[in-house]
Formats: structure tokens, sequence, C-alpha cells
């Protein structure tokens, strides 16, 4: 507590230029941290630097580096950035620029100037962040850069004196006030040529579905608890085990990883997708966070029917025939579609086709003990002739019956991995279970594929929506019957059907804070984490997803029945132009308001001077006290002791009132009765 007080006396006696750039200097750093995150390690490095030493400046009034020294800092970061980011143009080196010549730029704060080129730098650069992330948190963030940034700025707009740091926040935080009705108006007005937030990368950096699968790359995802789907139904919601999101579809295997098929028939000859529904109609509304991947995983299975099918403003999705929606871009930015699905369905073809061969290959020569195991088990009288249902249904119940544990961390494994963990280790995830299970069939002659996406939900939703995270990455089989067509096989619902009935996927080990939670209250950091993502969810769904959509339908509420780009900005000019005029409107009544006391003054001082007193404006009551009985001599004492009162009550009580209207009906008569007493001689 003593060193506290000691600090904050020593903080109160700095004088007024320390303590103001030292605030700044914070407010800087505030405002540059979220992008160390994302750039170069030397680019933060330089950065805090520079800061701290211009602080230790600030601290011990030394001089300023001259400018040969902050251009050799110049130089030496364009250099390093050219090597890091191999140019000077583009977002990373641009940005990557700019965090050094904000903190750079400090170093020549000598003039006021300078100071606002460092307030402007600054806000340009907060606008920066919004290219890498508009989540909620980066927002709230920002927000206090923005104030920190208005604060410094009002400082420096306060020459005179010492005002505190209170008071100018209290200033930038008015101002900013004054500027959210038009801030909202611009918001839902302004027409949008595409997405809110088109620039930006959210994906950068994110664990996710990808559109290949290595053993243990579902295990990696597994380890991200962050949001990758929410999705809302119309009407009841289906059970957790009904919940398949289809993602990529993987069918050609070379040992050690599963890619997309690369047909070696023409597509005449290819399997089709033959969707045939079956049973009703699950409408459901999806907000899908970047996934960087050229598909959108919708839930199985969402047909190609106008009044199901999913929309999204500019750009083209179409329905692949293994039943995997493809969009013609990258998905870098957070859509929200709606659509329907059918969970009741059969696909694929009924009779067999030539393409339906590409099922069964497997590289020559790999995992020779997992396909010699596969035909001893075919040789089985029991299943001599058995369809492709039978033969999995036996595969399944080895699965159930053979020891195999399912696990978050298998352990690597070596070249013949599917032999290693099919007849040894049986540790595995849900791509260990998917992948043996595909090349036991394929060995026996069934065609099979894997299938990669997402699995079931969170056990309760929040605001509506049921939250699928990136842990409830799944990977399953499909195999092909006759008559039938394609048939979901989830392997791991054999070893463990929690993972599937009930959506309880495996979760990595909590960290230290999250565990210390855990460790005070199990089901803190649970609520936690559940109050956060239902006020995010609100944010993406009321600011990121506000869509040129709902700007018209807001026209159609309003009485615009065809509503189009001209009358969004014929509503957004009016409005502009209507708080143009109320601005100027209070403005003027302000400027009439503000300051009473000057216009008493000038009251004071007409009267003053048609009594022929010479009285100027700057002058203060007490001198115009005087001026009256040099004037005016004893008829004036009256005057004089109302103006001595004015002065005391301007100058020595607190709060500095104005005077109340009985004083100036006083001070009025007393004019009156001193114009109507004619001057004495001499």
């Amino acid at each position: 507590m003593v060193t506290r007080l000691a600090w904050r006396e020593r903080a109160a006696h700095l004088p007024r230029e320390t303590r103001d750039t030292l605030f700044h200097l914070g407010v800087i750093g505030w405002a540059i941290a979220p992008h160390l995150l994302h750039l170069p390690a030397w680019c933060g490095a330089m950065s805090i630097l520079l800061l701290l030493w211009r602080a230790r400046l600030a601290l011990s009034g030394g001089a300023l580096p001259n400018r040969w020294v902050v251009s050799a800092l110049l130089v030496l970061a364009a250099g390093l950035t050219l090597r890091s980011e191999h140019t000077l143009l583009g977002k990373e080196a641009g940005i990557t620029m700019l965090v050094v010549l904000m903190a750079l730029k400090t170093l020549e704060l000598r003039a006021r100037r300078d100071a606002l080129v460092v307030f402007f730098l600054g806000f340009f650069l907060v606008l920066t962040h919004f290219l890498y992330s508009q989540s909620l948190g980066t927002g709230l963030w920002l927000l206090v850069a923005v104030w920190g940034l208005l604060s410094a700025l009002a400082l420096a707009h306060m020459p005179v004196g010492r005002p505190p740091l209170a008071r100018a926040g209290a200033v930038a935080a008015r101002v900013a006030g004054l500027g959210v009705p038009l801030m909202v108006v611009l918001f839902v007005l302004f027409p949008r040529l595409g997405p809110l937030w088109g620039l930006p990368q959210d994906a950068a950096g994110r664990t996710g579905l990808s559109g290949s699968m290595t053993l243990g790359g579902v295990a990696s995802i597994a380890e991200d608890d962050s949001v990758a789907l929410r999705v809302r139904f119309t009407g009841p919601a289906p059970r957790l085990d009904q919940l398949y999101f289809r993602g990529p579809v993987l069918s050609q295997f070379d040992g050690r990883e599963w890619t997309r098929l690369v047909p070696s028939v023409a597509a005449a000859l290819r399997p089709r997708l033959e969707l045939e529904l079956l049973g009703p109609a699950l409408r459901y509304e999806m907000t899908v966070e970047p996934n960087r991947l050229l598909l959108l995983p919708l839930l199985e299975m969402t047909p190609e029917r106008a009044d199901a099918a999913p929309h999204i403003d500019g750009a083209l999705l179409t329905l692949r025939p293994d039943g995997q929606w493809q969009i013609d871009r990258p998905l870098m930015q957070r859509v929200r579609v709606q659509a329907s699905a059918w969970l009741a369905h059969r696909h694929g073809p009924r009779q067999e086709v030539p393409g339906l061969r590409d099922l069964l290959a497997l590289p020559p020569g790999a995992e020779p003990r997992t396909r010699q195991w596969a035909e001893q088990l075919q040789r089985q009288p029991q299943l001599r002739g058995a369809d492709a249902r039978t033969l999995a249904d036996a595969v399944l119940a080895h699965i159930r019956r053979g020891g195999y544990t399912y696990t978050l961390e298998p352990g690597a494994y070596t070249e013949d991995a599917i032999d290693e963990f099919w007849l040894e280790r049986k540790l595995g995830f849900c791509e260990h279970f998917a992948s043996a299970f595909v090349v036991v069939m394929r060995a026996m002659g069934v065609p099979a594929r894997v299938v990669t996406g997402y699995q079931g939900a969170d056990p309760e939703p929040q605001d509506g929506y049921w939250i699928v995270r990136q842990r409830n990455a799944h990977a399953w089989a499909e195999i092909w019957q006759p008559g039938s067509g394609w048939l979901r096989i989830d392997p791991t619902a054999a070893v463990a059907p929690d993972r599937v009935q009930r959506g309880f996927s495996l979760a990595p080990r909590p960290g230290f804070v999250a565990g210390a939670l855990g460790n005070l209250d199990p089901a803190l950091a649970s609520r936690l984490r559940r109050a956060w993502e239902g006020v995010d969810n609100r944010w993406n769904q009321w600011v990121l997803n506000y869509s040129r959509g709902q700007q018209f339908e807001l026209l159609r509420r309003v009485g615009v029945r065809s509503p189009s780009w001209q009358d969004l900005a014929t509503a957004t000019i009016a409005l502009l132009c209507t708080a143009a005029l109320a601005g100027a409107a209070w403005a003027w009544w302000d400027r009439r308001r503000q300051d009473p006391w000057q216009r008493l003054q000038r009251r004071i001082q007409g009267r003053l001077q048609a009594l022929g007193v010479p009285v100027l404006p700057h002058h203060a009551p007490r001198t115009r006290a005087a001026q009256v009985r040099a004037a005016l001599g004893s008829r004036g004492e009256a005057l004089a002791a109302a103006l001595e009162a004015l002065d005391g009550q301007r100058y020595g009580a607190p709060g500095r009132r104005l005077p109340e209207r009985a004083w100036w009906r006083g001070f009025a008569a007393a004019a009156r009765a001193c114009a109507s007493v004619p001057a004495g001689p001499g």
C-alpha cells in the first residue's frame, strides 16, 4: 500500500508534458498489442523497445534522438520487413511498417503537429485490426483504444494549466457519444456492395477441416474448442446422434493420407448422387465460421431444390455427386445460410456403375496384414456371399469385442499405420477407425469411402442455437450396397457410443486458468464460456451478419414496396442532411447559450457606456466599479457597490455562479436612478 501511494504521489507531481506523453505512449501500446499476435516477432520487440525508450526520455527529460538515428531505424525496419515478408507491399508488409512507423514517430514528438500525426496514425492503425478479426473481443479492445486516442487528442487541445486525465476522458466520451447516432444511421442504411466485412480473414491461423485427412489430423482439430458453426431449427430439434454435417468426401488412399478422388472413368460412368428424400423436411439456419475451404458443411442431406438449397450473396454453390456442397471461393468470412435437410434419405446409384471400381482401390503392397485379416473374415462360413451391410456389421462387431480404445492421444504410427492400429495397438481417434474400416471393406470387395465433417453439438442450445465446435470434427464411412446406394457407417459408435449418441467428444486437458476455475467450481468455467459465447453470437447475428437483404426488409417495414439501392441511398442522404441541419441548429443554439457570463458583461457594459462611463469588454467588475466612482462620483455609489458584489460572487465564491435575476433588477434600477440625477459641477 505504501509503495502504491508513493507511486501515485510521484505520478501526481510529474510535469504535465511528461504525464501526457506517458499516457499517449500507453494508448499507442494498447492499440498495437493485438497486432503482436500476427506480425513478426522482431516487429513486436522493436516497437516495444522504441516505446520504452521514448518513455525513459520523457521521465528523464533527455533530448530526443536526431533525425539520422530515426532514419537509420526506419531503414532497418524496412530491411527486416523485406526479409520477413519478401515484399514492402501488401497487407502483412504494410501493417508491419505501419506499426514500426507508429513507434518511431513517438521519437519525433517535438511539436503539436507531430502529436497530431501520431494521433491520426493511431486511428488508422485501429482500422487495420479489422483486417484480421471483427470479433466482439476485438471490437471492445479497440473501443478502449479509440477512447484513449480521443482523450489524448483532447489533452492536446487543452494547452493551459494541468487538466486532469479524467476531464479529457470525459470530453472524449462525450464527443464519441455525439457521433453514435450518425454511426448507427450509416450502419443501418449505407448500401453494401457485398458482405459487411469483406476483407478480413478470420480463419487465418485456425484449425479446422481440410481437403485431406491423415491419421491424427482430426484428433488435432478436436483439441480446438472454438466454434465451427451454429445451427437453429424451425420446429423440434433432432437428436444429437442425427446431426451429421457433411464436409470433404475422401476416396483416394496412398497408405498415409486420404484425399479427394481423381476419377479414372469418363463423367458419364461415374456414380451420381441420385438423391431420394424420405420423410419430412427439417428447416434450419446456420451461421458458419470461416474455414478457408471451398465447401459448406451442411446437414445431411441438403438437396439442390429451390425451396431447400442454401444461398450466399455473391457466391455460387453447387451440390457435388458425392453429396458435398461446394462453393466457388474459399470461405474466408462468416456466413449465414438457410436450408432444408432430409435426415431420412437414400443417395447414390442403386445399380453398379464402372466408376465404383475406383472406390475399391488400395495402394499396392500397403497394409498387407489388414487385407489378409479381411479375406479371412470374409471366408467365414456365415459370411460367404454376404452383402455389404452384413459384412459391415461383422467388422463393427469385431471393433466392439476387439479391445479397441477411443483416445485423443494414440501416439505416432509407423509406415503401415492401418496394420499397426487394426492388429496391434488398437488405440485411435475417429479417423483411425474410419480409415481402417474403409480399408477392410475395400479388401472384401465393397466400395467404400471416408466422409469428414462435424457430428453432434453442445448438449444444450444457447439463444436457440446449437453450437458445433471444432472438437466436434468427425470422420465416418460410407459403403455401397446394390439396391440401396450409399449407407452411412460410423465405426466410432461401436467403440465410443457416447461420442455419437450424446455428442460427447473427447476434450484436451484444460489450461492453467481453466483448470483453476474447474477446481474452484466445475461448472463456473462452462457458465462463463457459455455466457460469453451467447453475447458473441448476438454480435455475429445482429452486427456482422447484417446484410443488404435486412436493409431492404427494413425499408419494406417503413412502407417502401420494392426497395432498391436508390432507395437506400436516398434514405441515407435524407437522414444525413437532417442530422446536419439538426447539428447546425444545435450549434447555433449552443453558441447563444454558452458563456452567459460574457452576455451579462456585455449588458453591463452597454448600461455603463450609456451613463458615460468608459469601460471595455475585458474589464472585470471591480475595475468597472472604480471607473463608475471616477466618472459619476457619489451618485454612482449604488452602481459601484453592485459591481463589487458581482465581482465577489464571480471570483470569490466557489462554483462561479451567475447572479440571481434580483441582482440585475437592482443594478438596472440603480442605473436608471443614476441617469435621472443630473451630474454635479466639475
